[in-house]
């Protein structure tokens, strides 16, 4: 292996500005907030960060009695952590590839282990699980973000986005489903058989499903509760 010297080893590493505003990906995998006021992320995101900052959990009451209970229920209590100050703020979350979207009088679900980090301004809500099929497979919560503004979110791989049109309905692996429109309501698909039982089923058993227009992202990546596939 070629040796460098750390001069040469921190000039290939270094940060770059692009000035590309708020939200900018340092790498495919570290977001760069260039924060002048304030900004949500999820608890522990935090990597680095120059400047004069100060960093709140979100208390358990803050989005209103409904989100309290659910977030009591869901074991996710202050899961968002907010950042104010001034500097430049570096986040990731596991390694996982992130991407920003920009909602423009928008809205969009997302699922909760995959949400990073959104801009000040943006409402966000949160709908827990009601089957116990979808606590398997997916996770316990989505977050609804709406507005206009920036959200980051990361992914096991490069996500796909899936077009859903009236006619065209899409089907999803639960554990590989990352967002979708704020105006689709997904459907929960069972496709339980007596050979599911005896461990001889495909194993997509659960399936959601996408009617209606919009657009939904997937991952290549599938969580399920012995590890990954």
């Amino acid at each position: 292996m070629p040796r460098q010297t750390l001069t040469d080893s921190f000039a290939r590493h270094r940060e770059q500005d692009r000035a590309q505003g708020l939200f900018e990906l340092e790498s495919d995998r570290v977001l760069e907030v260039n924060l002048d006021g304030r900004v949500w992320m999820k608890v522990g995101a935090m990597i680095a960060y120059r400047g004069a900052m100060t960093f709140t959990r979100e208390g358990l009451f803050n989005q209103g009695l409904g989100n309290a209970l659910k977030k009591i229920v869901t074991f996710e209590g202050g899961w968002l952590t907010k950042a104010e100050g001034r500097g430049k703020l570096y986040l990731a979350d596991g390694a996982k590839k992130l991407s920003i979207l920009e909602l423009r009088d928008e809205s969009l679900w997302i699922n909760g282990t995959d949400l990073l980090a959104f801009q000040d301004g943006l409402s966000h809500d949160i709908r827990l699980m009601r089957k116990i099929s979808s606590v398997l497979h997916g996770g316990l919560f989505n977050v609804k973000v709406a507005g206009n503004g920036l959200v980051a979110v990361g992914t096991h791989g490069l996500p796909l986005a899936l077009a859903v049109t009236p006619s065209l309905p899409v089907y999803t692996d639960p554990n590989a489903t990352v967002a979708w429109s704020g105006g689709l309501e997904p459907e929960l698909k069972t496709d339980l058989q007596f050979k599911t039982f005896l461990g001889r089923g495909s194993g997509e058993s659960f399936q959601k499903v996408f009617r209606g227009e919009g657009f939904v992202l997937v991952q290549p990546y599938e969580k399920n509760l012995g590890g990954q596939r």
